[in-house]
């Protein structure tokens, strides 16, 4: 059974960190590109972070730019996103997501398989 798990999220304060993991099960996350998106109330779902399949390319949404950073390291079928200096308007449900036949772009309807998302809430 192919699944995708997110963990890693919580109640932060505003600069504060967080390290979301993606964990995969059911099928070999080296062949797959993976993307880490996000869903704010009200707001439609945004691609935050992809990186290909190998690790070698990757890409960020700019407001994340220099304070995001996406890894993987497939023999622990594990995808990470590392985020720094947390702004309130981060505060968001982060979902990871599987596309098997893409090099890392944060094309929503690419991505084949979801997890069921983690909440992350900047606040003082």
């Amino acid at each position: 059974q192919v699944q995708l798990v997110e963990s890693g999220g919580g109640l932060v304060q505003p600069g504060g960190s967080l390290t979301l993991s993606c964990t995969a099960s059911g099928f070999t996350l080296d062949y797959y590109a993976i993307g880490w998106f996000r869903q704010a109330p009200g707001k439609e779902r945004e691609g935050v972070s992809c990186i290909s399949k190998t690790g070698g390319s990757t890409y960020y949404v700019d407001s994340v730019k220099g304070r995001f950073t996406i890894s993987r390291d497939n023999a622990k079928k594990t995808v990470y996103l590392q985020m720094n200096s947390l702004k309130p308007e981060d505060t968001a449900v982060y979902y990871c997501a599987a596309d098997e036949w893409g090099a890392g772009t944060p094309v929503i309807e690419d991505y084949e398989y979801w997890g069921q998302g983690t909440q992350v809430t900047v606040s003082s």
